[in-house]
């Protein structure tokens, strides 16, 4: 290798390490344990949902007609790689319209043509201070 591709090669280099390191991701609590659900009151239909936000690899944030926010939590890291503007694909499982539970909602999101489908593995509504401690970009 010349000498000049080398040093050049270097200051690409030292460069890249100058930029810092990413933002922390968002102040989530904790997730909910595996399986948890709504009560009844906080329960809502499918068409009820009007916008969403991916904050990360497992977490969806919905917002419903009511204005409540809920925190949906995949067992995979089913939404690696989307982002909020990339649409939902909301299947309607047999049975009631109501999503109380996480097997009543069917999500898959998508993305370059490709329909990558999510287990829901718990939903619980969000309190409204969880949704004001969000960065506003990711408030559905």
């Amino acid at each position: 290798m010349k000498p000049a591709a080398a040093i050049l090669i270097a200051l690409g280099l030292s460069a890249c390490s100058a930029y810092p390191p990413p933002e922390p991701g968002p102040p989530l609590p904790p997730p909910p344990p595996s399986g948890a659900a709504l009560a009844g009151a906080d329960c809502f239909r499918t068409s009820d949902i009007r916008n969403h936000t991916i904050v990360n690899s497992q977490t969806l944030m919905i917002r419903v007609n009511r204005g409540e926010v809920y925190r949906v939590t995949m067992a995979g890291a089913c939404l690696a790689g989307a982002i909020s503007s990339d649409p939902l694909i909301m299947r309607q499982p047999p049975g009631s319209p109501i999503v109380c539970r996480p097997l009543d909602l069917d999500i898959g999101v998508a993305k370059g043509g490709m329909d990558t489908r999510c287990i829901v593995d718990s939903i619980v509504r969000a309190s409204p201070a969880e949704v004001e401690a969000l960065p506003r970009r990711l408030r559905p």
